[in-house]
């Protein structure tokens, strides 16, 4: 990749915000707007680019926003439209753009386009979403929703099926309709205007469905119609465009990424992510960690899209457990394991994501079940309750899988809720906050936070982290993640102990002397040999 192509999200860091768990400005117990405007500073400090903003537009919250009513505005319990253009306008004054979180597989059943859609068959709305003819109690086909049950909704007034592939309040779009395609492509172009920095968009790879042939993901217009919109919008301006796509392939991945911007900038694909789940199963049913897969598959995702599409980084996010609890050593280790899991990540070709909190080590949480509040965790529950599964597995599966882990709120100090709110908040703290917190974190300059700052500084500063070949070293080591990165001129060694034994590996002669960008360790050496959870980066020139 020659310099001058690269773009400004190839060397940049964005960090996620659930912005009803980050800061409450108006003691409502929910996140806010301002209450991200009044923390931008301690964004700016920690050094990010962008802001992803989970959805912030008006919603039921159904499934926490991502349930859309209103696309061309707020919902009122985090503002209005005055409020997200001052945060568009305070983060740019920081060098801080805002990347707007976009749902366009389905809307909520409160959308004015829903509410037209199925008082008729007849009505201009009706064609805006997937529906099928069939009798009452008798479904179009077996597809099921992801949240449990049929994927598949009786309308009386149509003598229809609507479909949903969540929630039965989600009605799926149907983008083979050109009407619908472009009253999208308007929206966002409204957004564009308003100087968004570009947009994450939900579950992307499930819009060009084959229903009948129960084609959910990556159907045969998908592509066809993200290079549509992308061209209508995208295309517009400097944008970063990720896409989620749980059933992205490396070579799918060129078609999303592909350098040409004829679609997105990148996919969040998370192969690694589902590892530690029994194959054919739910994520719910667990197995255990395959840590030489976990190489295997960011070696193959690194060396595939080389030179071809880009990667995003990332080990956690409003839908994950927290990554040193999934990852690491959140206990005796904790510090250590999450400073380790932040060097792995930073060092690959990618544009790397915070999930709000990660750069403190937040850790997953242990409720009891009156005390969850995500839709999926609890129809879960209850499915499986009913089936007679034992209450102790199904609890454990929550601690490890369950999306509250990432939702509760961030932790800014150590008084009253964590000094998320002085109401009363929406789901319960981590009652971890009064040691795990950013006022502590700010004040320790040996901190994860600072830690995650010197990382972000280092993809600035070193051309190798973005430009540079990846070639996995160790690869059936059971205990250690080394990898190099190079370019022309410099040679890079990442080198990370995944456990709480010292381990000692001889290096290649070359690294003697390398130079240590950051480690983990105060004294770190590039002598092969590591302490618990130890991590390094060094540096060597090369010729």
């Amino acid at each position: 990749m020659e310099k001058e192509q690269t773009k400004w999200w190839q060397k940049a860091v964005i960090y996620q915000i659930y912005p009803r768990s980050f800061y409450d400005s108006n003691a409502d117990g929910i996140g806010d707007l301002q209450g991200i405007i009044r923390k931008l500073p301690y964004l700016q400090e920690l050094g990010i680019d962008a802001i992803w903003l989970s959805p912030v537009f008006r919603s039921p919250q159904d499934d926490n926003g991502y349930d859309i009513s209103d696309y061309q505005d707020i919902d009122p319990i985090f503002g209005n439209l005055a409020d997200m253009d001052e945060l568009i306008a305070e983060g740019k004054k920081r060098g801080i753009r805002i990347v707007m979180d976009l749902v366009l597989n389905h809307s909520s059943d409160e959308h004015p386009w829903f509410l037209e859609a199925k008082k008729s068959r007849e009505n201009p709305y009706h064609d805006f979403y997937v529906w099928r003819d069939g009798v009452e109690g008798e479904y179009p086909n077996d597809l099921k929703s992801a949240f449990c049950g049929p994927a598949w909704e009786w309308v009386p007034e149509c003598g229809q099926y609507y479909l949903h592939q969540f929630s039965v309040k989600q009605p799926d779009l149907n983008w083979e309709n050109p009407k619908l395609r472009q009253a999208v492509y308007d929206m966002i172009n409204w957004w564009i205007d308003r100087g968004v920095g570009g947009f994450r968009l939900d579950v992307i790879d499930l819009i060009g469905k084959d229903t009948d042939n129960c084609v959910m993901a990556e159907g045969p217009m998908l592509h066809p119609f993200i290079r549509e919109m992308s061209s209508h919008t995208f295309q517009r301006a400097d944008l970063v465009t990720v896409g989620e796509a749980w059933s992205a392939t490396p070579e799918r991945a060129f078609l999303y990424s592909n350098p040409d911007g004829s679609e997105l900038s990148m996919v969040f694909q998370f192969e690694h992510m589902v590892l530690d789940q029994q194959p054919g199963k739910e994520k719910w049913d667990l197995a255990p960690f395959p840590f030489l897969k976990f190489k295997k598959v960011f070696t193959k995702w690194q060396q595939a899209l080389y030179q071809k599409g880009w990667n995003s980084l990332f080990l956690d996010n409003h839908d994950l457990p927290r990554a040193v609890s999934h990852f690491g050593n959140d206990e005796k280790y904790r510090v250590e394991s999450a400073k380790m899991l932040a060097t792995m990540i930073h060092g690959m070709q990618g544009t790397p994501y915070i999930y709000q909190g990660e750069e403190l080590g937040m850790t997953n949480v242990r409720f009891d079940i009156e005390e969850y509040r995500d839709i999926e965790l609890l129809n879960m529950y209850k499915e499986r309750m009913e089936k007679g599964y034992e209450e102790q597995e199904i609890m454990r599966s929550i601690y490890a899988k369950g999306r509250d882990n990432a939702r509760t709120p961030m932790q800014w100090d150590e008084s009253a809720n964590a000094g998320f709110t002085e109401g009363t908040p929406w789901i319960r703290c981590n009652p971890n906050y009064t040691l795990i917190n950013a006022q502590e974190a700010l004040v320790n300059q040996d901190s994860i936070f600072h830690y995650y700052q010197k990382l972000i500084a280092l993809r600035k500063q070193e051309a190798v982290l973005i430009d540079g070949w990846y070639e996995p070293l160790m690869e059936e080591d059971e205990n250690i993640f080394a990898y190099t990165r190079t370019n022309e001129l410099e040679k890079l060694l990442v080198y990370c102990n995944f456990g709480d034994t010292p381990q000692t590996r001889t290096l290649p002669e070359e690294w003697n002397g390398g130079e240590v960008l950051i480690s983990n360790y105060p004294d770190s050496k590039p002598d092969g040999s590591l302490r618990p959870y130890e991590a390094m980066m060094v540096k060597i020139k090369r010729g």
